[in-house]
């Protein structure tokens, strides 16, 4: 094949102007518009099904964190509140208290913390700060675990958009081959691509505006979270102390 043939398949239309249905439309469009539709169409299922899931998840991490905190605060001592842990598999504040008990576990060395009140080597200022340490890291690997699925949320809301004009642009390019091709530039001759260029212009929108609407909802949600994490931090770190001093001190 020419190259000018190549060419030609890609960006010129290949049905002859008619009053034609919008699926009919789509089907006959250019290659090249044919691959940007088939990108957007891509990133959308791919963006509904990201705020499905979730929206789901998120709801169920909430509720949890919620039956879990009240649980905690209701506890006799940490070894209760870790051993009732298992329990909640999707908040992050289960993850939290394993990751400072298991550092503190380390510290005292010995397989249980309040339950044993003899600590096998003395509690320090600097082993406290360990347990602080511990605690801050496991908050901020929680915060992270709630991001996956809202970069590509914030791709398909910028991105969308370009590839959209890009349709158009290449629909507007059809229009005046069209014309050039006719030697006429009546409405039979440029309406169908600059439908072409109005039907990529609305999917690239139509990929983008639930995909925005989606990622401010969950930066959002994750930021409560996020928030109430650090709140955590102080609380936990707060009931770690209070025992280990308990401790320290019979």
């Amino acid at each position: 094949m020419q190259p000018i043939a190549i060419f030609s398949s890609l960006f010129l239309n290949p049905d002859p102007p008619a009053a034609r249905s919008l699926w009919t439309d789509i089907s006959s469009m250019t290659l090249f518009s044919k691959v940007i539709m088939t990108v957007l169409l891509f990133m959308s299922v791919v963006s509904w099904a990201i705020m499905i899931f979730k929206y789901l998840r998120t709801r169920k991490i909430h509720a949890e964190t919620d039956r879990y905190l009240r649980e905690f605060r209701r506890r006799r001592n940490l070894d209760d509140a870790y051993g009732s842990a298992g329990r909640f598999s999707l908040t992050p504040f289960a993850g939290m208290l394993h990751s400072a008990y298991d550092e503190i576990r380390t510290i005292t060395d010995r397989p249980r913390f309040s339950g044993n009140p003899v600590p096998a080597v003395g509690i320090t200022s600097s082993q406290l700060e360990l347990v602080a340490d511990a605690i801050d890291r496991a908050g901020a690997e929680e915060i992270a675990r709630l991001d996956p699925g809202v970069i590509f949320l914030a791709t398909t809301a910028n991105a969308s958009p370009f590839l959209g004009l890009l349709g158009t642009v290449v629909g507007i390019y059809v229009a005046f081959k069209d014309i050039g091709a006719k030697g006429t530039a009546t409405l039979g001759v440029v309406a169908p691509a600059i439908a072409e260029a109005l039907i990529a212009t609305a999917a690239g929108l139509a990929a983008a505006i639930p995909a925005l609407i989606g990622y401010n909802y969950f930066v959002s949600r994750n930021r409560i979270m996020a928030d109430r994490i650090d709140n955590f931090k102080s609380e936990l770190f707060a009931a770690f102390k209070k025992e280990m001093t308990q401790v320290e001190e019979i």
